[in-house]
């Protein structure tokens, strides 16, 4: 019953904040035809299986296109599916921000896998040369999600909503085809996820690279340890803010993540060990174990965005922070103080994290610069990013 009363409450919160989080610049401009079609997809609630779930209750607008609950994201951090006893094993990424992934490949040069989407990248890119596209259809067929039968399912959805007609016109008569009309509705949600609307580039930060606003002297503390002592930009690059590789952060287990408790879902119970790009790695018989433990570097972009001081967000691919704060302290002294063991202690980042020797202050400095990264601040000139 609560996660019933939950998403109901989610979808109006969504639908009565949308124009604020949207900010100045999406008022401005009007989307693309293939744009619009997205976001009708994106928002479209017939897409699952009950009825009642869209891309946008685990991604909402209002906290920066991902979990809009604050008591999910103060415990497990995994929202429910459109069963509502069902639960996934990660926390909803951003929606936003991902359309510069480029395909997944692994870089010798670098020794590193970059790109791809979710968190262990599996929407590679691979197929359609699109991974933002790629990921938009993984949650309509997961039954811990939106847990529709099949693609043939979504396209009747589609095929019978308000805005067939627009999906007609932009794709063509495609219907009777599966695979490409369920295709172009990835593309479509890519389409949208990369507009001004969501990927919107008009945070206090881009403001202040446009010339148009000026930092606090907190803020630009933080600016400074943020690509200086804090090494923060060595994995969170602008304009992005990621530069879409794997890390493993060393980042404690959630005890409290719903998935433990589905043995359905997930046999191995509380034996269970997110081995994230690596365990991808494995399942498709590529070398993996130097990957297991990464997860894909999030953008920091709207990372503290959320609509009134109290609303606790999620952090790490497992929820286990729910600050900041807490985030940044993690980095700056997990080898010097106690902290719980990670829940992958192989291929654990230590030559650019846990200790840093940030005092407190500098820490809170941190954290003020990446407040400034969330949109709706002003008005961004077309294409500026």
């Amino acid at each position: 019953m609560f996660h019933l009363s939950w998403r109901a409450g989610a979808a109006l919160v969504i639908a009565l904040l949308l124009l604020l989080a949207l900010g100045g610049s999406a008022l401005a401009q009007e989307l693309t035809p293939k744009e619009q079609l997205g976001k009708d997809l994106f928002f479209d609630t017939n897409l699952s299986n009950p009825v009642g779930q869209s891309c946008a209750t685990c991604h909402a607008p209002q906290v920066g296109w991902t979990g809009p609950d604050k008591h999910i994201n103060k415990a497990g951090a995994v929202y429910p599916g459109a069963v509502s006893d069902r639960f996934g094993n990660r926390k909803p990424p951003t929606a936003a921000y991902g359309g510069e992934s480029p395909v997944l490949y692994y870089d010798v040069g670098e020794g590193l896998w970059i790109g791809g989407m979710f968190w262990d990248g599996r929407a590679t890119g691979w197929t359609l040369g699109d991974p933002l596209a790629e990921q938009a259809l993984g949650p309509f067929l997961n039954p811990l999600e939106q847990n529709m039968p099949s693609s043939a399912a979504v396209i009747d959805a589609v095929k019978a909503s308000d805005y067939a007609d627009l999906f007609e016109d932009e794709w063509g008569d495609i219907w009777d085809d599966t695979a490409a009309a369920y295709d172009a509705v990835g593309l479509s949600i890519a389409a949208y996820e990369r507009s001004h609307e969501v990927s919107a580039y008009t945070s206090k930060y881009d403001a202040w690279m446009a010339g148009e606003a000026e930092l606090t002297a907190k803020e630009r503390q933080g600016f400074n340890l943020f690509t200086g002592k804090g090494q923060c930009d060595a994995c969170h690059v602008p304009p992005e803010f990621t530069d879409f590789t794997y890390d493993n952060l060393g980042v404690p287990r959630n005890p409290k993540n719903p998935f433990y408790c589905e043995p359905e879902w997930n046999p191995d119970g509380l034996a269970w060990i997110d081995e994230g790009l690596g365990g991808f790695l494995r399942s498709i018989k590529e070398p993996y174990l130097k990957e297991i433990g990464k997860q894909k570097v999030p953008t920091l972009r709207n990372v503290a965005l959320r609509p009134y001081p109290g609303l606790t967000k999620a952090y790490t691919h497992n929820g286990y922070f729910s600050s900041l704060l807490a985030v940044v302290h993690f980095y700056n002294t997990r080898d010097v103080k106690h902290w719980p063991a990670p829940e992958v202690a192989v291929n654990v980042n230590t030559s650019e994290m846990g200790d840093l020797g940030l005092t407190r202050k500098q820490e809170k400095a941190i954290v003020a610069f990446m407040k400034t990264l969330s949109d709706g601040y002003f008005v961004a000139p077309a294409a500026a990013h």
